[in-house]
């Protein structure tokens, strides 16, 4: 049977992602911070951004830019992040992010993939950014480097070239519910990185999703380390605390005495992180050197959080550990741990082993993968383990330019098979305890066996290979791992493998560890039998 979500239903407004965030910008907070860059100490205002933002549509609008573009942003954390890409949805046009760490082939594929016609990057990424550029035809003057020389001196417009002439944001039409917001890229349950089509309305759906659970107010201090290019970042701590009209510490990445010095001095009272972050916070000698009292609130995301890790953190920095769930396909998050649990739902918060309860406006389906049928709530402790479903107005739009591998993740009730499977509670409480999908997760990042498998197939001395999550045994985390067939003959090393294959990818993507074997297991139909390489 299906469940619906605990909390009560939230209203979500038919507009645009700017007007739901900065529509209504009263006077009293144009003042406020809204970004602050803790390496410069230069802060940006609610009112600053607005105007920056509006510039950024302005001038992308006289460039040609405007409804059914797509823009790449390739840039990690920095103020501008906020600026280009608010600016880009602003002008009606379509943001495609890309991981900061791609090479400039990984790059390409996406801006093909995706049809950008510009991208706008900085210049610590210019050359891969440039590489890539060239590669899918992008003439230089579609190449905007922030900091650059600007376009007088190099061809590449910059930030002055862009903002300066402030040009008037244009007049722009579309149905919310249709138009295409984002473009992140995903590997879904399986395969290659695909387009992720997200709506206004499913952006702002999940912000309105989260607001009455998260706790979040206009007086909170959000540390930003997660990427805003991946969904998390993008969805739970740029536009999340914009709406919130809290305050925003931007780091460019994650650096252990950098994030608690940034914690201590600008007195942070928000984090929000991915489990690696939390093994350094519960076992590092360092954090007690720094004054962390004004954090009150800890959430983990994008990869499972152990109960006992968690509780770790809680104690040592004496805050509210809390978790979440969910994927790019769902804006991203399905799942929370409220901020207030007694207050939300009249009980105590449950284990950090879940992922909380379904967010607002959203129903579940826990479904048998080998009947297909519903599983019911329990009368007491957990249900079977079945696929999780979710069906709600944050789920993706579909994959661009794919209709199989749409049509094979959302059915035609509107449900999304996750690929996670789930056991529920009696209040509805959901805890993931498996993946049906192949994806591995390494530090939060999706990496898809499939690219790297066919990547290992082209070196001269492989003649098969396949790859899965191992568990590494000193960080107890999950890494790509390489089961490799040798060419007859041939000489190989581990090393040599997992040198090739760093060559190629983002390091996020590297083979961790490699083993040969004299032949991969396979099933009758030639599919990969990752379960028996995983014994």
């Amino acid at each position: 049977m299906s469940f619906t979500s605990p909390f009560p239903d939230v209203e979500i407004p038919d507009v645009s992602v700017f007007d739901y965030l900065f529509g209504s910008v009263a006077d009293e907070d144009r003042e406020r911070i809204a970004l602050v860059d803790p390496k410069s100490g230069s802060t940006t205002t609610y009112g600053q951004l607005v105007g920056q933002i509006e510039a950024a549509a302005g001038a992308l609008a006289s460039r040609g830019i405007g409804v059914g573009d797509v823009v790449g942003i390739l840039s990690p954390n920095i103020p501008a992040f906020a600026t280009v890409f608010h600016g880009i949805l602003r002008a009606g046009a379509t943001a495609t992010t890309i991981n900061a760490l791609f090479t400039a082939n990984e790059i390409a594929k996406q801006l093909r993939d995706s049809g950008a016609k510009m991208l706008v990057t900085i210049s610590p990424m210019f050359e891969q950014a440039k590489a890539a550029a060239d590669e899918v035809g992008l003439p230089a003057e579609s190449l905007i480097v922030l900091d650059g020389e600007g376009q007088d001196a190099s061809g590449h417009p910059n930030a002055i070239d862009l903002l300066g002439p402030n040009l008037p944001a244009p007049e722009v039409s579309f149905d919310p519910k249709t138009h295409v917001a984002v473009l992140p890229y995903s590997s879904g349950t399986t395969g290659n990185p695909k387009g992720v089509a997200l709506s206004h309305r499913n952006l702002v759906a999940n912000v309105a999703q989260l607001r009455p659970l998260q706790g979040m107010t206009a007086d909170d201090v959000v540390i930003a380390v997660l990427p805003f290019f991946h969904i998390y970042g993008m969805t739970v701590l740029l536009n999340a605390a914009l709406a919130a009209r809290g305050s925003l510490v931007i780091m460019p990445r994650f650096d252990l005495v950098e994030f608690l010095e940034n914690i201590q001095n600008h007195k942070v009272t928000m984090a929000y992180i991915a489990p690696p972050v939390a093994v350094a916070l519960a076992k590092h000698p360092i954090v007690d050197n720094y004054d962390l009292s004004s954090l009150h609130t800890m959430m983990s995301g994008a990869a499972p959080l152990d109960d006992e890790l968690g509780q770790a953190v809680a104690k040592r920095l004496d805050l509210h550990m809390l978790q979440g769930y969910g994927m790019s396909e769902l804006s991203p998050v399905s799942h929370i741990i409220p901020f207030d649990t007694q207050a939300t739902l009249g009980r105590e918060d449950p284990p950090l082993s879940s992922t909380g309860w379904p967010v607002p406006n959203t129903v579940n389906k826990i479904v048998d993968p080998a009947t297909g049928e519903d599983l019911p709530l329990p009368q007491e402790g957990l249900s079977e383990p079945g696929e999780l479903w979710v069906q709600g107005p944050n789920v993706m739009l579909g994959y661009l330019n794919n209709d199989q591998a749409t049509a094979d993740t959302i059915d035609a009730d509107g449900f999304l098979h996750t690929g996670d499977l789930a056991q529920v509670d009696p209040t509805g409480c959901v805890y993931i305890v498996d993946r049906l999908k192949e994806l591995i997760k390494y530090k939060g990042y999706q990496v898809p066996p499939a690219e790297l498998e066919a990547l290992l197939l082209t070196h001269d001395k492989i003649a098969d290979a396949a790859v899965v999550g191992a568990i590494d045994a000193e960080s107890g985390e999950e890494i790509p791992k390489a089961f490799v067939v040798k060419q007859p003959e041939a000489e190989l090393t581990e090393d040599e493998v997992m040198e090739f294959v760093a060559s190629k990818v983002a390091p996020h993507k590297k083979v961790r560890a490699v083993e040969f074997i004299e032949a991969i297991p396979k099933s009758a139909s030639g599919k990969i039998l990752r379960k028996d390489l995983r014994k």
